[in-house]
Order: C-alpha cells, then sequence, then structure tokens
C-alpha cells in the first residue's frame, strides 16, 4: 500500500474526527488510528523491497554491459587473428581491438555508474519520504497530545497519555489486546 495513501488517510481521520465542543480539541478512534499506523509500519518495508528489485535491476543491467563487453572482445580477437596474416592488417586489428575494448569498458562503466545512480536516486526519495512520513507522524501526535492537555478518552473516563501508552504492554503481558 502507498505510504503516501496512508498518510492522507491518517489526516483525513483526524480532520473528520469528532470535536470536542467549545474547544479545537478532537477525538479520534483508537482502533483507527493504531489501523493507519500498522498499516504504514508494513507499507514502509514494500518501499524497501522496490528499492532492492531496482538495485537487482541495476545488477543485472551491469552484468548483461559486462556479457556484452566479452562478446565485443571475443569478436575483436577473433578478427585479430584472421588479419594476423599481414603485419599491417595486425596493427590494425589491434588498435582496433583496443578500441573496442576501450569502448565496452567505457560503455559498462557508463551503466555501471547510471544504474547506481539510479539506485542512489530511489533510495534517497525512499529516505525522504520516510522522513516525511515519519515528521507528519510525529507532528500530528504531538498536536493531538497538545490538544488534550496530556489526557486521552479511553471508554467513559480520561486517562493519562502515560498511562496510555503503558496500557499496551500491560495488556500484552496480562495476555490482552487493547483495541
Amino acid at each position: 500500500m502507498d505510504i503516501q495513501f496512508l498518510l492522507e488517510r491518517l489526516e483525513a481521520l483526524v480532520v473528520n474526527g469528532r470535536k470536542v465542543p467549545m474547544t479545537s480539541q478532537v477525538v479520534l478512534e483508537q482502533g483507527a488510528a493504531l489501523d493507519l499506523i500498522d498499516q504504514m509500519r508494513a507499507a514502509i518495508p514494500e518501499e524497501v523491497r522496490q528499492a532492492r528489485r531496482v538495485h537487482q535491476e541495476g545488477d543485472r543491467l551491469i552484468q548483461r554491459a559486462r556479457d556484452e563487453a566479452e562478446h565485443i572482445i571475443a569478436a575483436a580477437q577473433e578478427q585479430g587473428a584472421r588479419l594476423l596474416q599481414d603485419h599491417e592488417l595486425m596493427r590494425r586489428a589491434e588498435a582496433e581491438s583496443a578500441q573496442l575494448v576501450e569502448r565496452a569498458e567505457t560503455q559498462a562503466e557508463e551503466t555501471m555508474s547510471g544504474a547506481d545512480k539510479y539506485a542512489a536516486d530511489v533510495l534517497r526519495r525512499l529516505e525522504s519520504d520516510l522522513e516525511t512520513t515519519m515528521s507528519t507522524v510525529r507532528t500530528y501526535l504531538g498536536i493531538l497530545e497538545e490538544r488534550v492537555g496530556g489526557r486521552v478518552v479511553a471508554g467513559d473516563r480520561e486517562v493519562k497519555v502515560e498511562d496510555q501508552r503503558r496500557a499496551p504492554h500491560e495488556a500484552a503481558l496480562r495476555g490482552e489486546r487493547n483495541l
């Protein structure tokens, strides 16, 4: 699932949350908010898998360029062997072979460099998206904590934010699931 889509859903959850009368505070459904956070956690590894696939594709292109370079070199060597009969032809064949090898190596280096740059760009964009996502989540969490003044509503009672954070861990120890 696209991380950007999940962020938009989180924003909609906050915007469409039930407003507390005579305040600028919003009450969010805890289950929906936690579900979105879980989906975001699941989406991040998918982005990483995509970056790996891009990197593997780059490796495949590099190998293809090397194979092509070897083919060109083999072809140049074959051509050089045929031209050995005449000394002048031999010298020209060696020069041409060297040029082909140089061009093949240059082409392979350019292909490898391009693949590396592409993979680095994808990873930078992924890193930037992840940083933006985490910053947005932290911002909304800060806003929500600030709005509720260190308290959140749990059922018909108010619970301090510290108690709310501890509650899932304590429930897990008791074998319960907090919804």
